[in-house]
């Protein structure tokens, strides 16, 4: 049954512009400067201020952090919300202050005029699987097999190995190229793209790989041969280094099997990683701080690249500036004109704002990380690092948690001692033996320095490692160095023996 009833809610909702602030605060720098490019392409009322602007004395030259606070006054004043009606006069003088606005205020953000603009040229080249179709141009095949093999080479990931099985190939090649291949004829081509540069490429697992880079080796040595040898028959026991079953099994001597070792970590496991670096566009980490050690004191400066020369369309103001000094009455369709003029302009104010936001909150928050771990920037040393989570930097800025999450897992900030993600600088607490508080960071260091130090021939089991941590006051259970040992990326004790 259908009734009416009265009820009342408490909603919490966001303004497009607080979408719009979080939306660019999370954004990367690269990003960023895409989604300006494509604000200014979608709004006229938006531009970027060029060479000729710098020369009107339109530059605002401070970049520091006060001057990326909010003043409602380096805005135009844009019309309020208007309703087109036939049979309404106006003028425009409601639209515009009654003193002119000086130009320099509808500019925020900008850079000094001498300050160098430094850009990093990008290499382009030829794609890994074109470098490859280029060889295949070099062998006389019939259109059948060159078919065949411009199939294979598109089916090669970017390690330059074919994952797929050669019955699947050959069912591609039936339904979508109505080509009928047997299996057979699509190894036979298969092995023809395995006998071109790099050596390795077309190999359908790692053994594959290794041995057909072996066999490419002009200058057979007896370490070679015996290097083939173990690829081919213990290279199980060679992935898991149990060399003693390869001395025992193959009945060689272990300055043999040393020798052949050496030959095989010669060679290369992803070949096609070769061409891949060279012909992709290269991808930079562009950081967004930068924070300099001045004897002691530590500054903060933000990328320029972060802070785009926007500015509201001349164009677009003058048009409004005309209407208010002509001091007419407006038509209909003017009046249609104005409504658009006005939301753009609101628009692209409101863009700019964002901007701004943008830019104060990035400060803000990277300001408070550094002043939390300020030993660590002074020095340098991850034994520093002061256990920090996101709540931390959220209680001293006054802002939520999600909006430093945004900050922390998209930016970086350059320092003396490199370039890290913001997210890096957060971890987790643990106690000591002491009942200290220490990052969880600072044990990953040790433990890591513990295994770098290790007697390869020997090296320390996790059990082991417990001992060495308890003796310098980190009591730790093993399975925990087990998953700080995993989180480096760092193999078991087995797989770190070398001969």
């Amino acid at each position: 049954m259908l009734n009416q009833k009265l009820q009342q809610r408490l909603l919490q909702r966001l303004s497009p512009q607080q979408v719009l602030v979080m939306r660019l605060l999370q954004e990367p720098l690269l990003a960023l400067e895409q989604r300006i490019k494509q604000e200014i392409e979608e709004n006229p009322a938006l531009e970027e201020m060029n060479s000729e602007d710098e020369e009107k004395d339109l530059i605002v030259d401070d970049t520091s952090p006060d001057s990326i606070e909010s003043d409602e006054d380096e805005f135009i004043e844009v019309p309020p919300d208007i309703t087109v009606n036939e049979n309404d006069d106006f003028t425009l003088e409601d639209f515009m202050e009654e003193d002119e606005i000086p130009e320099y205020k509808l500019i925020a953000d900008n850079k000094s005029p001498d300050e160098e603009a430094r850009e990093i040229p990008v290499v382009s080249g030829t794609s890994f699987q074109d470098y490859l179709i280029n060889q295949l141009g070099m062998y006389k095949l019939d259109d059948k097999k060159h078919i065949i093999a411009s199939t294979i080479i598109g089916n090669l990931d970017d390690s330059g190995y074919l994952e797929r099985e050669v019955n699947a190939l050959a069912d591609d090649l039936a339904f979508n190229q109505n080509i009928e291949a047997t299996p057979d004829e699509v190894q036979a081509v298969l092995t023809i793209i395995q006998e071109f540069d790099p050596p390795g490429i077309g190999a359908r697992n790692l053994q594959e790989c290794l041995i057909l880079q072996v066999e490419r080796k002009q200058r057979k040595t007896p370490a070679l041969e015996l290097a083939n040898v173990i690829l081919k028959d213990y290279f199980t026991e060679f992935s898991k280094k149990h060399f003693d079953k390869i001395l025992l099994k193959a009945k060689i001597t272990e300055p043999e099997l040393k020798k052949a070792i050496e030959e095989i970590q010669k060679l290369n496991p992803k070949p096609g990683v070769i061409i891949s670096e060279v012909s992709k566009e290269n991808n930079y980490i562009v950081p967004d701080f930068l924070i300099t050690n001045f004897d002691g004191d530590l500054e903060l400066t933000l990328n320029s690249r972060n802070a785009p020369e926007l500015m509201l369309n001349r164009q677009y103001l003058e048009i409004l500036k005309g209407y208010s000094s002509a001091n007419k009455k407006v038509t209909s369709a003017d009046k249609a004109a104005m409504v658009f003029i006005r939301q753009k302009l609101d628009a692209a104010r409101g863009f700019i704002d964002a901007i701004k936001q943008r830019q104060d909150t990035l400060y803000i928050t990277m300001k408070a990380i550094m002043d939390y771990q300020k030993d660590y920037f002074l020095s340098g040393d991850e034994t520093m690092l002061k256990p920090m989570i996101l709540k931390d930097i959220a209680s001293v800025i006054n802002l939520d948690i999600s909006t430093v999450s945004r900050v922390a897992n998209s930016k970086y900030v350059q320092t003396p001692f490199g370039t890290f993600q913001l997210k890096s600088f957060f971890s987790e607490s643990m106690q000591n033996t002491k009942g200290e508080e220490i990052s969880t960071r600072e044990v990953k260091k040790i433990l890591q320095d513990c295994i770098e130090n290790e007697d390869k021939s020997n090296p320390y089991t996790d059990d082991y490692l417990v001992d060495i941590l308890r003796n310098k006051g980190y009591s730790i259970a093993r399975r925990t160095i087990a998953k700080y040992r995993e989180q480096l990326m760092i193999p078991v004790a087995r797989l770190r023996k070398e001969l």
